[in-house]
């Protein structure tokens, strides 16, 4: 386990001196109900210098430090001692900044924590001791824990760390560690989860956090906020086509001399890169133009990669509205060697009606083939109709099983077909272009997040 741990590490170390290590890293922590995530966040903040005296003082109570409030903010939460909504905290080490959200865990703000990681480098899932059966070598992880974890792996979540808390609670904690990380090495194999690390930590005492315990529980390796200063951020989908979702239209640019008077078309780039010169075609009215300048977010002339904020100016006025597509013009097929005809383009992001999709269901009332909502793919709405059920995936046994509808908080494949093509592409191969968000027509709540396969 040592030895597996550290070779991950320095693979991660490797990973990040590529992709710009001095990055803020942005991760969440997530896991079960009262597993500590809380009082994690707020051990790193308080042991890496990143709160101030008046803010530590007013999370006293009965003399005592309840690092938990330090991101339990909300008076629901403070009430209830759970947390409900993500809160998002940063701070900073002499080797990375960071961006912490606290995600929650209970499975009725589920929604919260998908949010969360749909943007997220990396995840850490708690996991807490006292609540297993750790002296069984077989032992059971949490349902919540189990969906976690695989809620983090459909999302491409870049880095899953395990951390496994409050071990100093448990009356023999190494032989709760072999056993409980061995539970989870099983589980992240069986559903083919890959796992940057697995550490031992007691947020409450600061053990293996910030600073490394050698020997603790038999372990030997890095502490996890050392974990976490090696970790890579998530690379960008630059070596694809190009596909620029429109947020923005200006219509009349203040700035004549960098717009040349044409319309400025602005959003993030989700796939490939855009210069000038590059020929682009609208989705989904199929007009093509070319690119004449590229601005970044100071309106200065630059090419612009995947990830990152941009304005477009097309080389002729075509007819672009927010939600729009800006794509990689279609390119000509080879033809074939009997074949003297002009061969066809062939686009780079081909629209479809038809999706088959991975859903992580989060409303209330089950998701039921039939049902229509409303689809948001970029910044474009169209109608979803729920065309199938393919099957649900049973978090405990990983199994596929055979459903009529999807309950909440559960996770299956969906057949859906939408009122207009989209461009999009499987969420394996394109973040951006491969992801949807179903919203109820009636409430305007968010139903379901959607992975393209």
């Amino acid at each position: 386990m040592t030895t597996n741990l550290i070779a991950d590490t320095a693979a991660a170390a490797g990973a990040a001196a590529q992709n710009d290590h001095i990055s803020a890293l942005k991760f969440i922590t997530c896991g079960s109900v009262d597993d500590g995530k809380s009082t994690l966040i707020g051990r790193l903040l308080v042991d890496s210098k990143a709160v101030l005296q008046d803010h530590l003082a007013g999370v006293q109570r009965q003399g005592e430090t309840d690092l938990a409030l330090l991101t339990d903010g909300l008076s629901a939460e403070r009430e209830q001692g759970i947390t409900i909504d993500v809160a998002y905290r940063y701070f900073a080490t002499e080797e990375r900044k960071f961006i912490i959200g606290d995600a929650p865990g209970h499975e009725q703000y589920t929604r919260n924590m998908v949010t969360a990681a749909s943007s997220a480098d990396a995840a850490v899932v708690l996991v807490d001791a006292t609540k297993l059966d750790w002296q069984n070598p077989g032992l059971q992880l949490l349902p919540q824990t189990r969906r976690h974890s695989l809620l983090v792996h459909l999302l491409r979540v870049h880095s899953l760390v395990f951390a496994v808390n409050k071990l100093d609670a448990v009356p023999d904690p190494q032989l709760a560690w072999r056993h409980i990380a061995a539970a989870l090495a099983q589980f992240a194999q069986d559903a083919g989860i890959s796992v940057r690390a697995t550490v031992p930590v007691s947020a409450l005492k600061g053990w293996n956090v910030v600073d490394a315990q050698p020997g603790w529980c038999g372990y030997e390796g890095p502490s996890l906020l050392q974990i976490l200063e090696l970790l890579p951020n998530t690379p960008a989908d630059t070596g694809l086509p190009l596909a620029f979702p429109v947020q923005w239209v200006e219509k009349f640019s203040s700035s004549s001399d960098t717009s040349q008077g044409r319309r400025v078309f602005w959003g993030r780039v989700a796939a490939g890169s855009v210069q000038p010169g590059t020929p682009v075609q609208i989705f989904p009215s199929g007009q093509r133009a070319s690119v004449a300048q590229v601005l970044d977010h100071a309106r200065r002339p630059v090419g612009v990669d995947a990830g990152q904020s941009a304005g477009i100016v097309l080389d002729r006025e075509v007819d672009v509205s927010r939600g729009d597509w800006i794509v990689a013009a279609p390119t000509e097929a080879a033809p074939a060697e009997d074949d003297f005809d002009t061969p066809a383009a062939v686009p780079a992001w081909p629209g479809s009606r038809e999706l088959r999709t991975t859903i992580a269901w989060m409303d209330n009332e089950p998701l039921v083939a039939g049902r229509v909502y409303w689809a948001l793919h970029g910044h474009r709405w169209v109608k979803a109709k729920v065309k199938r059920v393919v099957h649900k995936l049973n978090i405990n046994t990983l199994a596929e099983e055979d459903a009529q509808q999807l309950d909440p908080n559960a996770i299956g494949h969906v057949e859906l077909l939408l009122q207009e093509p989209l461009p999009a592409a499987p969420f394996s191969q394109a973040r951006v272009l491969g992801s949807l968000i179903l919203v109820d027509t009636a409430s305007h709540a968010t139903a379901g997040a959607v992975l393209v396969n």
